[in-house]
């Protein structure tokens, strides 16, 4: 049964040909019954017959040539002089099919005006009432014109439904497309996110382990005691850097945090201190002061101060020198957390932090600002007076 719906569904015209062919066997029966006409009157019918039968056929496929047509067969018998017949239903068929159909509205708005002056040029033509009763042809008149007001009040109703199933169609459509484009920008930026995670454990921890190599390599044969500890800071930090990439390229691969006893949690405010070890072990001078009463606060904000001041610090290795020092100092607030690194090497020029770093491709200050963008921070950055490099961020915590 499905079957013939879908195939009645994709061939409209030839469904509506047989509903023709059978249209116009009853019309023909019903001129040939005619007795208050003479066969010239009925045989003149028969292009009438023709004409609606054909605009019952065609349609839906050419809806506007089709109402003309109706029209001209419609004027052709009144100037005939022939009554209603059985065929006129084809009026009333083709005005629903025009009101329902994509159409200009001032085609459909013409087809029912046609439809409702139908009746009242019909009864002008031959009368209803032998008596010369005009109220009752009137009334008449209004009455008969209501099947065509009908008509074209379901057509028209069906074509609000079709262009409001059609625009939610589109709707549907467009959020899908909209919700595609998002879930690509949301990638987009955990994949950023990641990328600048991954700078930041790469660069600090590789730096201290070259640091730490180095002086090894230097101290072998004399200390050989100072060579196994920083063989050992080496061996530490690496496999830190190690357990971090891992549970970064875990987020890459499912999207989703991985939990293993080898990865590591976010690092947070506390671990602040552990890394400003990690750096005065690799040989740089850094004096770390902590004011106000610490406190815990939210993870974005932890892991964001954490960051800073790990860039902060892997910049000064790089850019300040051999003699550089640095100092690092958190502030609680109480809504906020102040962050000031500060270093009194030759640093290097600021357009160069700007731009990502020595080699162009790594993210400084960029990094930073993105990242304490997304908290609601600000950024001030820039050399000191005298030399070095300040980096001073405030992190506000959001009350809900």
């Amino acid at each position: 049964m499905q079957r013939l719906y879908d195939f009645l569904r994709r061939h409209p015209t030839g469904v509506d040909s047989f509903w023709a062919v059978l249209f116009f066997g009853l019309s023909m029966l019903n001129v040939a019954a005619l007795t208050t006409h003479g066969s010239t009157v009925r045989i003149a019918m028969v292009p009438a017959v023709l004409a609606l039968t054909t605009a019952i056929a065609l349609r839906r496929r050419w809806t506007q040539a089709m109402l003309w047509l109706t029209l001209a067969a419609g004027l052709y018998q009144l100037a005939l002089g022939a009554e209603a017949q059985f065929c006129d239903v084809a009026m009333l068929v083709v005005l629903y099919t025009v009101a329902a159909s994509e159409v200009p509205r001032w085609v459909s708005r013409t087809a029912l005006g046609a439809g409702l002056l139908a009746s009242p040029l019909y009864f002008l033509r031959f009368g209803v009432d032998k008596t010369g009763n005009a109220a009752e042809d009137v009334l008449f008149t209004l009455f008969m014109m209501v099947p065509f007001a009908l008509a074209w009040v379901l057509g028209d109703s069906l074509r609000t439904r079709r262009a409001y199933y059609a625009q939610l169609i589109e709707r549907n459509q467009r959020l899908e497309k909209e919700r595609e484009a998002q879930a690509k920008v949301a990638v987009a930026a955990e994949r950023a996110r990641i990328a600048r995670e991954l700078h930041d454990v790469v660069a600090h921890n590789v730096s201290v382990m070259v640091v730490q190599a180095d002086g090894a390599a230097y101290v072998m044969d004399a200390a050989p005691e100072q060579a196994k500890e920083a063989l050992q800071t080496i061996s530490g930090t690496g496999r830190q850097a190690l357990a971090e990439m891992r549970r970064l390229l875990g987020v890459l691969r499912t999207g989703e945090p991985q939990e293993s006893e080898d990865y590591v949690p976010q690092p947070d405010v506390e671990q602040i201190e552990v890394l400003v070890e990690q750096v005065r072990a690799a040989g740089l001078a850094v004096d770390f002061e902590v004011e106000g009463a610490p406190r815990r606060l939210p993870s974005g904000v932890e892991l964001t101060a954490y960051r800073i001041v790990q860039e902060a610090l892997t910049n000064t290795r790089k850019h300040g020198g051999p003699d550089a020092k640095a100092s690092v100092r958190l502030v609680y607030f109480d809504d906020g957390l102040g962050l000031l690194v500060e270093d009194d090497g030759r640093g290097a020029a600021h357009e160069l932090y700007e731009d990502g770093g020595a080699d162009g491709a790594g993210h400084g200050l960029i990094g930073m600002r993105e990242r304490i963008g997304m908290v609601g921070g600000t950024l001030d950055t820039g050399p000191r007076p005298g030399g070095g490099f300040r980096i001073s961020a405030l992190l506000p915590l959001k009350k809900s």
